[in-house]
């Protein structure tokens, strides 16, 4: 079985979050900056057992520049197979999700899998995009998967319950929390992964009608307001005048 995943660089969870002067570009001056979760935590480790259960390989596919590849070898480090980088700083989901499929289209992928979003912008789309450009079928958050054959059975979570789909390699898919369990790199896996293959290849043209023209910071949380326990009417003005149902 021939598996693609797709990885992100994101800022870890706990960066201090800022943006250029015009508000246009993030700031990621001093910022440490990991794989996304979702990507590394649930979609490459099920990736590599399902390719070890199937005497399989996985390449790992990354849209970025240079800063990326310690990212990209940690993936490497964690068994996968060999790596490419698309050397673009792509300025929307779409245009990545076109590079992504104009390198899988004619490599015969079996399963192309995603995490089911990056933990900066929380979009949930370049698996859906990347289905669109090749065609494919596409489950998303999708929490458990299982092969036989070229036959997939799929649980998602909804609302309310799970729904079980199957079906027909090649697919795209997104992976979601109970996919697999966070895993370390060992020492001999670091050590494998800096002679692993890393290609990097040039972006495909692509129309991008997709631009940012501004980002903005969330409005500053207040400060907690105490109120004595004997005096209920300004209790009941604050939360008349004040609070916020979110």
């Amino acid at each position: 079985m021939k598996i693609l995943v797709c990885v992100s660089k994101t800022p870890d969870t706990t960066a201090k979050i800022s943006f250029s002067a015009d508000a246009t570009q993030f700031n990621g001056a001093g910022v440490q900056f990991i794989m996304n979760p979702y990507d590394e935590w649930y979609a490459l480790v099920r990736a590599i057992d399902l390719a070890k259960a199937t005497g399989g390989t996985v390449t790992l596919i990354n849209v970025g520049g240079a800063d990326n590849d310690q990212i990209i070898r940690k993936g490497l480090a964690l068994d996968a197979n060999d790596a490419v980088r698309i050397n673009l700083e792509s300025q929307s989901a779409m245009n990545t999700a076109f590079q992504i499929a104009e390198y899988a289209k004619s490599r015969g992928y079996d399963v192309i899998f995603t995490g089911k979003e990056t933990i900066d912008y929380n979009g949930s789309e370049i698996g859906a995009m990347v289905a669109e450009y090749l065609d494919m079928p596409f489950i998303s958050y999708a929490s458990k998967l299982d092969m036989s054959g070229n036959t997939a059975t799929i649980e998602r979570d909804i609302e309310g319950g799970i729904e079980v789909v199957e079906v027909e390699t090649p697919f795209v898919i997104s992976a979601a929390k109970g996919m697999a369990e966070q895993r370390i790199p060992n020492m001999m896996g670091i050590m494998k992964a800096k002679s692993k293959p890393l290609a990097v290849v040039e972006p495909q043209a692509f129309t991008d009608n997709s631009v940012v023209t501004k980002f903005d910071m969330p409005p500053a949380k207040s400060g907690v307001k105490m109120v004595s326990p004997d005096d209920m009417e300004e209790l009941v003005r604050l939360l008349h005048e004040e609070s916020k149902v979110i």
